[in-house]
């Protein structure tokens, strides 16, 4: 296929090997008026899969919100924007690059950076921050996973990280957060979604529409070769199978170092004045930013493919259309002025070569020699391909009742073991292995980077004076394992501990952008889980206000039949007007009162079910089952996520946002996986010096001591994950006024304990202590727990 000629004719089998159905071929054929040559076919084919045109999901889609007083720039464009004041603005999104981080995991991962990078300064943003959200099967052997897939399983992961790490070093933007999670389902399936952020002055933001009859297209970047051809149709649009392994030349390559040169060209470009449409070539190459950037003008295209870089011989139309090669961008210009753009990029040492012009009549004609190589109507093939309604069905209702569910330790046991394990399991334990291959630093903007605070803050520079005055906090956030057990409140929590976490940093959420991770649509199940999702997302988003301005669908997420957990990750963006403000996770004086804020836990919020010692009502253990307790001590994974409550959350969120921006806390963080006492430690843990170093002098153990006396089992009391809680440090002279803020806005403020000047961690329950333990006890078993299983591949 790779080296399909025009002289190939073409027919419905040979356009079932590009994946398109017999259904799609006769409307290609309706369009066309006539047979397609294979180059058409192959354009047809990119455009049309599931990847570029989201046929299987639009109708789902429209149901998001997507407007906001401060969204510029909403879902279309290569990414969404939002004021940030001041007159700028930030453009932000997310994406997925799971195929081909499993078929290549260094190169898949160094593509998916690179190509979030390109949608951000083809918006005229500089980018600023990366963070990632990533999954992957368990990388130790175990009930559910053998010693040989564990060893896969551990190898994706390991390119996967050096693949983000290299990218991001050399290109020199920050990677400064993000989450990572390991399950079962996602072995030989890892997910990769990449998050940029970038900045800009609002009058300069540029979009992807071809606009002005005459102007001409300059192609500028790498040159073109065969790597990437139908990455979007057939590795992008299909599940995993044992042939997945031969698809390595689908992958592309990514450099860097070319990136770099290409982000501050097309930057000094833009400033000249003379750009009036750019876009990138990422999914789909030269067929995608030639297509969608006519079709969002109401323009045709022409362009000449032997005029266009190249950097092996003898391709023919259909790979130099179909090529997925990396760095490489599309300019339109202003006719008369393209000398400037060309100079610019000639100073920078890239190609850029005039290959065609902006023409009237909405078609798309690519030659070669001078002959036509295909003549297609744009909008039709960007715009009018298949939508389709899927079949939906709910599977069937698991096999569960009381017995399945977690049956918690009698009164007055000690915890203290059970939550060294919960410390030392993959999704809690420390993930600095991770992140200290990630440059978290460069361009100095960096206020909080990853574990400092429950989201990575990064501050606002003036363009001209270097003045900071606001910053701006993101956060991701995705559970499988919840959205398995209830997509819609999978997808609900999943927003609202983003923007939970927003809020724990000092940051109002201003909006969000998504990845839905799925399997093959095809599934009546699936997309049944899909569209419950989606009922979540408009429900929290709307709640919550932080509309949607972009981000991406990934189906097909499947191997060898079996499809991963439905994982929606949710990147929310908040704004801190006073960017001295930012509220990070540690303790910082002994002798602080700790202080548990709860959205619903007043007169005014939820009242959840409260069981008696001994006799945990059915609720209760059931939200428990679905807990990273349950899971990592009994093996349970049952039941429902925990009730919530948005009004709940937008109560906690503003009683968060008042109290950072008046300095009243020392520290803010949310009450989330491992529950209350994850929460507590990970405070103490936080002020430590680096893993391998002496605490330093002005950074001696902090402990904390806390009394609960709340109704129940300690273990739901110490472990439940539900939301809309969240636990700050106050200095005793300013406890008074946090408790007035929390009941300004309806939060209740418990006084639970004290940060403490010694090494002790001691949770009481009703007076019985349930966990007690040295914090550096503590601390050893969350920090190093992951390490020896990654040096001893």
């Amino acid at each position: 296929m790779a080296t399909a000629s025009n002289e190939i004719r073409v027919t419905p089998e040979i356009a079932l090997e590009h994946g398109v159905t017999r259904e799609e071929y006769a409307r290609i054929q309706q369009i066309l008026g006539r047979d397609p040559n294979i180059t058409e076919l192959g354009i047809f084919s990119v455009m049309w899969s599931e990847h570029c045109s989201y046929k299987s999901s639009k109708v789902h889609l429209k149901r998001l919100p997507t407007r906001g007083k401060l969204v510029v720039q909403g879902p279309g464009e290569n990414a969404g924007v939002i004021d940030i004041g001041d007159g700028l603005v930030a453009a932000f999104k997310i994406e997925s690059h799971n195929h081909p981080s499993y078929v290549e995991p260094f190169q898949g991962a160094t593509t998916g950076v690179g190509g979030i990078l390109r949608d951000i300064f083809t918006m005229g943003a500089r980018p600023i921050a990366v963070l990632d959200s990533l999954r992957f099967g368990e990388i130790t052997a175990g009930q559910y996973t053998s010693a040989e897939d564990a060893r896969k399983n551990l190898r994706i992961l390991d390119g996967v990280i050096r693949g983000i790490g290299s990218y991001g070093n050399c290109f020199g933007v920050p990677t400064i957060g993000g989450e990572v999670g390991f399950e079962p389902c996602y072995s030989q399936n890892p997910l990769v979604n990449a998050l940029a952020l970038g900045i800009a002055k609002k009058e300069e933001i540029f979009l992807a529409k071809a606009k002005g009859i005459g102007n001409p297209v300059i192609y500028v970047g790498a040159k073109t070769g065969r790597d990437g051809i139908h990455g979007a149709s057939l590795l992008a649009s299909a599940e995993f199978t044992e042939e997945s392994k031969q698809k390595r030349p689908n992958v592309q390559v990514g450099d860097p170092f070319m990136e770099k040169l290409l982000l501050e060209a097309c930057l000094e470009a833009m400033h000249t004045g003379a750009v009036v449409a750019i876009q990138d070539m990422g999914a789909a190459g030269l067929t995608c930013s030639t297509m969608e950037m006519a079709s969002r003008g109401g323009t045709g295209i022409e362009i000449e493919l032997t005029k266009v870089p190249q950097r092996e011989t003898g391709m023919t139309p259909y790979e130099i259309m179909l090529s997925e090669s990396q760095e490489r961008m599309l300019l339109v210009a202003e006719k008369g002025r393209e000398h400037e753009i060309l100079a610019v990029f000639k100073k920078w040492g890239l190609d850029a070569v005039v290959v065609g012009q902006v023409t009237e009549g909405g078609m798309a004609r690519i030659n070669h020699n001078g002959r036509a190589a295909a003549e297609i109507p744009a909008h039709p093939l960007a715009e009018e391909g298949p939508v389709y309604q899927r079949p939906m069905a709910a599977p069937a209702p698991r096999e569960e009742n009381a017995a399945n569910w977690f049956a918690f330790a009698a009164e007055g046991t000690n915890l203290t073991q059970n939550f060294l394990k919960l410390l030392a399991s993959p999704a809690i334990a420390s993930k600095r292995w991770i992140t200290e291959q990630y440059d978290t630093s460069v361009r100095t903007n960096t206020l909080a980077g990853p574990g400092a605070s429950d989201a990575a803050v990064v501050r606002i520079k003036d363009p001209k004076t270097g003045a900071v005055k606001r910053a701006l906090a993101l956060s991701t956030d995705g559970n499988g394992r919840w959205c398995q057990l209830n997509p819609r409140m999978g997808a609900i929590h999943a927003v609202a501990e983003a923007a939970r976490n927003v809020a724990c940093s000092g940051a109002r959420p201003v909006a969000a952008t998504n990845c839905l991770n799925f399997g093959s649509p095809e599934k009546p199940e699936v997309m049944w889980q899909f569209s419950e999702t989606i009922d979540g997302l408009v429900e929290a988003c709307t709640a919550l206000n932080t509309p949607i301005t972009g981000g991406n669908v990934s189906f097909y997420n499947e191997t060898l039949g079996k499809s991963i957990y439905p994982t929606p990750v949710i990147g929310v963006v908040g704004v801190i007007e006073d960017a001295s403000q930012v509220l990070k996770i540690a303790f910082r004086e002994p002798g602080d009162a700790v202080v548990l804020l709860d959205g619903s836990n007043s007169s005014v919020g939820v009242q959840h079910a409260v069981p008696q010692r001994g006799n945990p009502s059915p609720l209760v253990a059931c939200e428990f089952s679905s807990s990273e307790y349950s899971k990592t001590i009994a093996g349970i994974v049952a039941g429902e996520p925990p009730a919530i409550e948005l009004t709940a959350e937008q109560r906690l969120i503003d009683c968060l946002v008042a109290l950072g921006a008046v300095g009243a806390i020392q520290s803010a963080h949310d009450i989330s996986d491992g529950g209350l006492a994850v929460t507590l430690a990970e405070s103490c843990f936080a002020p430590y010096a680096p893993l391998g170093v002496s605490a330093m002098a002005d950074c001696a153990p902090l402990g904390a001591h806390v009394k609960l006396e709340e109704a129940g089992p300690a273990e739901a009391a110490a472990f439940a994950e539900r939301g809309a809680r969240a636990v700050v440090s106050v200095k005793p002279s300013s406890l008074a006024r946090v408790r007035d803020t929390a009941r300004q806005y309806g939060v209740a403020a418990q006084h639970i304990g004290q940060v403490t000047r010694d090494d002790a961690f001691r949770i009481e329950h009703q007076g019985h202590a349930v966990i007690s333990s040295s914090v550096e006890t503590l601390r050893d078993a969350w920090a190093h727990a992951l390490e020896p299983t990654l040096t001893t591949k």
